[in-house]
C-alpha cells in the first residue's frame, strides 16, 4: 500500500475522507511537474498536459480575455463541485463579475459561469460523464468540451434538473457563437489543433 493509499484508508476508516485530506496527501507526493491532478467522484486522476491540449486551452483563454479580466479566469485550479468528492481542476473556468473566494481562498462553484474541458483519451469519459453531470448540478450556464480527436466542440447550455437541456456540436474551424449566453462572445476554433 502506498503512503497515499494508507493515508486515505485511515481517513476513510475514521469517516473523515474529504477532498482536503485527499489533496493535502497528494501535495506531499512526488507528482511530476506539468501533471494535472483532480478528483472525480472520489477517484484520483493524473495526466500530463499535451501540447495540443495546451494550445486549445491557451486559445480559449486568449479569447475569453475579451470579456473577463485575468483575475476572473482560472486554469487547472481546484474548484469543488457538487457530488461525492468532486475536486476538479477545470481546463478553463470563467467566474461571474460578483464572484468571491471562499474561506480557504478557493473559487466557489456557484460563481462559475463558463467551463471548458479539452479531451484527453484517458479521461474523456469523465468530461462527457460525471463532470458534465456535476457542472449541470452546479448550474454552470455554459460547458464547452473541445475534442481534438473528433475535431469538434460540444457546447452544453441551459442546465436543468441535473442535466443540460441543449447540446450543440461545432466542427473545429467554425465559430462557437455564445453571444446569447452569459459569456456573450463568439469563440474562434480555426487554430485549434487535432490529435
Amino acid at each position: 500500500m502506498t503512503v497515499l493509499e494508507d493515508r486515505i484508508a485511515m481517513a476513510d476508516d475514521s469517516g473523515e475522507l474529504t477532498l482536503d485530506v485527499m489533496f493535502e496527501t497528494l501535495e506531499k507526493m512526488p507528482i511530476p511537474e506539468g501533471t494535472k491532478v483532480e478528483i472525480v467522484g472520489g477517484n484520483i486522476f493524473m495526466s500530463p498536459q499535451r501540447q495540443t491540449h495546451w494550445e486549445i486551452i491557451f486559445g480559449l483563454l486568449e479569447q475569453l480575455r475579451g470579456k473577463y479580466p485575468r483575475k476572473r479566469l482560472a486554469s487547472d485550479v481546484r474548484i469543488d463541485f457538487p457530488g461525492h468528492l468532486n475536486g476538479f481542476a477545470c481546463d478553463v473556468a470563467a467566474m461571474t463579475e460578483r464572484s468571491v473566494k471562499d474561506s480557504k481562498n478557493r473559487w466557489r462553484y456557484q460563481d462559475v459561469e463558463f467551463v471548458a474541458e479539452v479531451i484527453s483519451k484517458d479521461t474523456a469519459a469523465n468530461d462527457y460523464g460525471p463532470k458534465k453531470l456535476a457542472y449541470a448540478l452546479a448550474e454552470v450556464p455554459v460547458y464547452l468540451i473541445a475534442d481534438p480527436y473528433q475535431g469538434r466542440c460540444h457546447i452544453f447550455t441551459h442546465p436543468k434538473d441535473g442535466d443540460y437541456a441543449t447540446e450543440t456540436k461545432i466542427a473545429f474551424g467554425d465559430a462557437v457563437d455564445l453571444t446569447n449566453t452569459v459569456v456573450g462572445l463568439t469563440l474562434k476554433t480555426d487554430e485549434f489543433p487535432r490529435d
